[in-house]
């Protein structure tokens, strides 16, 4: 049985614990928070333990998941993996770089797992493109929501790093060029954000993240050589799309046809993304194999945000 502790008795940290505590040989052994009554409060449906510190833990515990405030993820991580936990961290996974590759290295150096939490990778129609994609030639995204008041920042370090990140795993080669355009209609910082991403292997990338929409869009769409491929990240539903040409004699002489041919693949997974992310979390702890978002991509994802913002002129959070 893994002893798992929930850093964090926030809206996260209680989605966290009603997912791990439907795996089986999982414990939510510990609720950690500042405020120990709100702790409790998450603690009692499960039976857990209680702390107001993560250090009170880490001698009882194999793994934790850390849903706290950004500012507080690269101390609360390396305290943990420091005392040989393996840890899944919400993204972004620090509010540097400098930070997020302490995490890495403390990591490394106690031979800890440490998982970024870039849901999107686990979205059962992503997770069907290991199937599908053989010779991307350009990605699509889109990433549109409704305005919010709540949200402080903009939408490239709201928004934007879950395509950011979907990019680079995709592309598999590092950025050559980036460019960016911007508007500001309803806030002081970036409502609408158009990205631009040349990979060195000649792959094209164009990026739209929004909260200035009348709807929520979740989407991707990905152009092969011979095949269209159109992912729908809330429906979780994947179309692949093929143009058929033929010619042909008939009694006018000889013609010519195009056909378009619509295959909707069987997801070989299912299932909310949450639950598979935290899955394959305890399977790589439990097997000790490398996990789908490592801290390298999690840094690589930061430091391609900071590069969206410097093309934007703005001064990168992540720098």
């Amino acid at each position: 049985m893994l002893n798992v502790a929930v850093i964090g008795a926030g809206v996260m940290g209680a989605n966290h614990v009603r997912i791990l505590r439907q795996l089986p040989d999982v414990r939510v052994s510990h609720v950690v928070d500042s405020d120990l009554e709100r702790a409790r409060a998450l603690a009692g449906a499960v039976g857990a333990e209680v702390a107001a510190d993560a250090l009170d833990v880490v001698d009882s515990v194999g793994a934790a998941v850390v849903a706290t405030p950004t500012t507080t993820h690269a101390d609360i991580t390396v305290d943990l993996l420091t005392g040989g936990v393996h840890v899944l961290v919400e993204k972004p996974m620090a509010t540097s770089v400098e930070d997020a590759e302490r995490m890495l290295a403390a990591a490394e150096a106690h031979g800890c797992i440490l998982q970024v939490g870039h849901v999107e990778r686990f979205n059962p129609a992503v997770l069907e493109l290991d199937n599908l994609l053989r010779d991307p030639i350009h990605l699509d995204f889109a990433r549109i929501s409704p305005y919010s008041s709540r949200l402080n920042d903009g939408v490239v370090v709201d928004l934007m790093t879950h395509d950011l990140d979907l990019a680079c795993a995709i592309a598999k080669s590092p950025v050559a060029d980036v460019s960016a355009v911007a508007q500001r209609t309803r806030s002081t910082t970036e409502d609408l954000v158009s990205a631009l991403l040349l990979f060195e292997n000649g792959i094209t990338a164009t990026l739209t993240a929004s909260r200035i929409g009348q709807n929520k869009i979740r989407a991707m769409s990905i152009t092969q050589l011979d095949n269209y491929v159109y992912v729908d990240l809330l429906r979780q539903d994947v179309t692949v799309t093929r143009v058929e040409h033929a010619e042909f004699l008939s009694d006018e002489g000889m013609r010519y046809r195009q056909a378009g041919v619509v295959e909707v693949p069987f997801l070989e997974h299912r299932g909310e993304p949450l639950f598979l992310e935290l899955q394959h979390f305890v399977g790589c702890v439990l097997t000790g194999t490398a996990p789908r978002v490592s801290g390298a991509d999690g840094i690589r994802t930061l430091r391609l945000a900071d590069r969206v913002l410097a093309a934007l002129g703005r001064h990168p959070p992540f720098g």
